[in-house]
Formats: C-alpha cells, structure tokens, sequence
C-alpha cells in the first residue's frame, strides 16, 4: 500500500483531522457536521391527541353564530330593499307565494346571506376548537341540516302553528309547499353546497390564527 505524506501546517494538523486518500488517489471525506440545527417541535405537534377531532360544543356554538347572522343579514337586506322600493324576495310568506316565478337576484342574495353566515359559524367553532378547523366547520354545517330537517319534520306533522323556522323568518328553499320545481331542486342543492364550503373554509381560516401562534415559538 501506498502512503501519501502531505505538508501541512502545524495548525492544520491541530485543527483538522488527517486526510485520507483511496488506491485511485481520491480524497476520502471524514468530516462530520459540526453544528446541527435544535429542531424543536411545535407545541400543537405535542398535545395530546384526545384535544384533537370533532368537538360537538364548539360546532354547536359556531352553529349558533351562523343561524344569529342569518337572521340580521336577512333583516339587512330586506330594510335596504324595502329603501330602495325594490323586492328581493327573502322573506318566507313573499317566497312562497313567487315559488314559480323567483328571480336570480332573489337565490343569489339567499345564497350569500347563507354563505356568509356559515363562514363565520366556522370560522368560531375553529376558533374554540383550535385544531381540525375543517371538520368543526362540517359540523356547524351537519347540525345546521339536521336541525332544519327535525324542524321542518316537526311544523310538517304538527301544524304550521308548530313551524319555527316560519316564526323566525329564515331564508329557506324558495319551493312551493305543494310541489318541487326543478329550479327549486337546483337552488336547495346550491344552497347546500355553498353553506357547507362556507363552513369549511370558515372553519380553517379559525384554525389558522392558532397555527399562526404556535409558528412563533419555532
């Protein structure tokens, strides 16, 4: 075997370990990496997972914020078109009597009151749950079907004394009590789609302020 003898300073020798070369003369590196990054894991990385997944209370109160929003939007709206002496139909007893004959503007104002009411339910239940934001927003979105649905059920068999969504003057599906139109049919799947975006996108952009939090200790 060949050895191979170098000139090197003193102070290289010192400071730096010798070098060593293969048959073929290539230079084998030893050095190591002297310094290494502390990786710290963020604090959500560490919680424990019983904090994590759908949490009922905040989906019902993000619930809450969007069906409060519902109705100031919809008495918002329905004082500007009462101002400006134009009808958007809204209100449930002017919906029903126009079924066949609603206009676009009348589904698309029902469509953003809806969306932005649902956005800001998510977007609080992301807030209180703090993490899986997408699924506290699905679950303001399930509890706002499934109460309309058992509500509607209700005034449905009792009797339209019985029939709160009517008393509260929500924006509902601009149908006819006797019979579905196809453009009813389209608009309830809008509606139901929209909402369920709007919840979900509501409940990451809450989640988002917490992730944005737990970055600042990186």
């Amino acid at each position: 075997m060949v050895q191979h003898y170098r000139e090197d300073s003193d102070a290289t020798q010192l400071t730096s370990p010798p070098r060593r070369f293969s048959s073929d003369d290539t230079e084998i590196d030893d050095h190591q990496p002297t310094h290494r990054a502390d990786v710290r894991p963020s604090p959500a990385a560490e919680v424990d997972p019983v904090y994590r997944g759908f949490k009922a209370g905040s989906a019902f109160f993000g619930w809450l914020i969007a069906v409060g929003l519902t109705v100031l939007l919809t008495g918002i709206v329905g004082a500007i078109a009462a101002a400006v002496d134009y009808a958007v139909s809204i209100d449930q007893g002017m919906i029903d009597a126009q079924a066949g004959t609603i206009g676009i503007v009348s589904a698309a104002v029902l469509l953003l009151v809806l969306a932005i009411a649902y956005y800001n339910g998510g977007y609080v239940a992301g807030r209180l749950a703090r993490f899986d934001g997408a699924r506290q927003g699905f679950g303001v979105w399930g509890i706002g079907v499934l109460v309309t649905a058992v509500v509607a059920g209700i005034g449905a068999l009792a009797g339209s004394q019985y029939d709160v969504l009517d008393r509260v003057n929500l924006p509902s599906i601009p149908v006819a009590d006797d019979t579905l139109t196809t453009g009813g049919l389209i608009l309830a799947g809008a509606v139901l789609v929209v909402t369920l975006l709007a919840a979900i996108v509501g409940g990451k952009s809450g989640q988002r302020y917490h992730r944005r939090i737990d970055s600042s200790w990186d």
